[in-house]
């Protein structure tokens, strides 16, 4: 069983996994945010929750917080597209290669709902 702790009036609940660090998780804008506290003490985990709270709902406020997309919806529409840029250059079986190992090996890898952050700018 997990155990489970709600922070400012149920704003924040903070939990362990079957590992050793506590998560937390809070809902802003109708949008939940998770993340690993890295922390295995429960009033350390708790006190990283509040300041990660605290810290997500300033960025909403100022609209800083960006809505990512899933790998999952990036996924999607990738497939509605390759066929589409590809037609008469690959072959369908081709198409349908990347369509399997999508499948198989990368939306499996990527956890359900994680989202994709941008490329931050840099210079190289």
């Amino acid at each position: 069983m997990m155990a489970r702790h709600e922070l400012l009036g149920g704003l924040i609940q903070v939990y362990r996994r079957n590992g050793r660090y506590w998560h937390c998780s809070a809902s802003i804008d109708g949008r939940q945010h998770r993340s690993t506290t890295g922390e295995e003490d429960l009033s350390l985990a708790k006190q990283f929750a509040e300041d990660s709270f605290i810290g997500l709902r300033g960025k909403a406020r100022a609209g800083l917080l960006v809505n990512e997309k899933t790998f999952r919806q990036a996924a999607d529409q990738f497939l509605k597209e390759y066929e589409v840029i590809t037609e008469g250059q690959r072959s369908e079986r081709w198409v349908q290669g990347y369509e399997i190992r999508l499948r198989l090996h990368l939306l499996p890898f990527f956890r359900q709902g994680a989202g994709i952050s941008p490329a931050p700018d840099r210079n190289v």
